[in-house]
């Protein structure tokens, strides 16, 4: 039975073998933080330790991610990819094993919860770099619209079953899970074909990221938007998801409303993916830009007093509008920027875009005892309404439209096409590409 237009990707037999594996190991990352945070407080830990341990991820993750580009770019997203969740799978092992004890020493979880930051750090340019090598071009969209509903789907999913695994089985085992499922995606990653990359004059770590730097700042959409996204990330996110929890408890029932709240944001966001797939906006860069104002929707409705019913309602807006956006700004990336900078170039958006997000969390609970949490929250609905408007000004977001990415590299022979399936359109593909060896359309900006 053919495949539906919108999953076309699919037809893509080394696309379909990642997005299995990937899809697997993200099921067991997020049933992992549950578990792990269950069981620092069943064994004597408090907030402080959780906070210890919480941020011990996050600040790897972040100082760890131009790193990441420049080896991707260096070695190969695939090779990068492997050696970061072979590590992941490692730490998790670790973990299921430190959990059996009666109480972890603090130092061991904070260790190996850093080494799982650094392995995500790494894996993330290179997935980026590695999606369009995966998918054919007319579905790159929809492959990226596939992995962010996978993301998302097991995001609602994982929390829900580590809760009840920590409770009949005890953490230990949820980790341990979460280890093997690093394994699967290990093995998916193996199955792809390695991409032999062409002999490049030695360059120094510094000079790597420089010219990285240099592709990313040329492009004015590129470093608009990343802006845009790091600032909604300060002024929006980071306060909604500090003092939603607060609001929830005050007024709309505790932490049972606040999961309806998340479930309607992951289911949103699903239902974004679903409305992209088989679809490809005239002027995706706008769309994006006018759909992030979604994010802004829940803190408004929490600032505004409105009950659980209408918060849940505005998560899942939300949850639509993240989706279109997050898709289609990666989508433009991975087509505008050349494959031999592109795990750099998404380092730099995605530091760009999450740098200021622990700012905004650790800011957010102080400035609301100042401020009042209603201003707090209703101060990202202004905010957000003010960017987008300004953003979309802009002729460089206003005019972009989708074209073809470019091909690999002169002297890369690695597998520019996807390997089994969609036969008829790789050599469609591969003749256009013949044919458009000098594209004329410009980027944008």
């Amino acid at each position: 039975m053919p495949l539906p237009s919108g999953l076309c990707a699919l037809r893509a037999q080394d696309f379909r073998r990642f997005f299995i594996g990937y899809a697997t190991s993200l099921l067991g990352s997020s049933t992992a933080s549950v578990a792990l945070a269950f069981a620092i407080l069943t064994t004597g830990g408090g907030g402080t330790e959780l906070g210890f341990v919480l941020t011990a991820r996050i600040v790897p993750l972040v100082l760890v991610l131009l790193a990441g580009g420049v080896v991707a770019d260096r070695l190969g997203s695939r090779q990068v990819m492997l050696t970061a969740d072979t590590v992941r799978c490692l730490t998790q092992g670790a973990l299921a094993l430190l959990l059996l004890g009666a109480k972890p020493p603090l130092w061991a979880l904070v260790a190996l919860v850093a080494l799982w930051g650094a392995a995500e750090a790494l894996f993330t340019p290179a997935l980026n770099a590695l999606i369009p090598r995966l998918a054919p071009d007319a579905a790159l969209s929809d492959a990226n619209a596939l992995l962010g509903m996978a993301a998302s789907a097991t995001s609602i999913a994982g929390p829900a079953l580590a809760g009840v695994l920590t409770a009949v089985s005890g953490a230990s085992s949820v980790l341990a899970l979460d280890a093997a499922s690093y394994g699967v995606s290990v093995v998916a990653l193996l199955l792809l074909p390695r991409t032999v990359r062409s002999a490049a004059p030695a360059s120094s770590f510094a000079a790597d990221l420089r010219s990285g730097w240099d592709a990313f700042r040329s492009r004015t959409w590129l470093w608009v938007t990343t802006a845009h996204v790091g600032l909604m990330n300060l002024f929006v996110w980071a306060p909604f998801l500090v003092l939603g929890p607060v609001v929830a408890q005050r007024r709309l029932g505790g932490s049972a409303a606040w999961g309806l709240v998340m479930a309607g944001y992951g289911a949103g966001a699903v239902a974004g993916g679903l409305a992209l797939l088989g679809r490809r906006p005239h002027r995706p860069l706008l769309v994006g830009t006018a759909a992030s104002l979604g994010w802004s929707l829940p803190p408004a409705t929490l600032a505004a007093g409105l009950p659980l019913a209408w918060v849940c309602a505005a998560a899942f807006a939300g949850g639509v509008g993240s989706a279109l956006c997050t898709t289609l700004y990666t989508a433009g990336v991975q087509r505008e920027v050349p494959p031999d900078v592109l795990a750099r170039v998404s380092a730099y958006g995605s530091f760009g875009a999450f740098v200021l997000g622990p700012v905004g969390l650790a800011a957010a609970g102080p400035v609301s005892v100042l401020a009042g949490t209603s201003r707090v929250l209703g101060f990202g609905l202004v905010w957000q309404v003010s960017a987008v408007a300004s953003v979309l000004t802009l002729p460089a977001i206003r005019a972009a439209r989708p074209r073809r990415a470019v091909g690999p590299q002169p002297g890369d022979r690695g597998p520019a096409e996807p390997a089994g399936g969609g036969g008829a359109v790789s050599r469609r593909t591969r003749g256009r590409r013949r044919r458009r060896l000098h594209p004329r359309r410009r980027t944008p900006a």
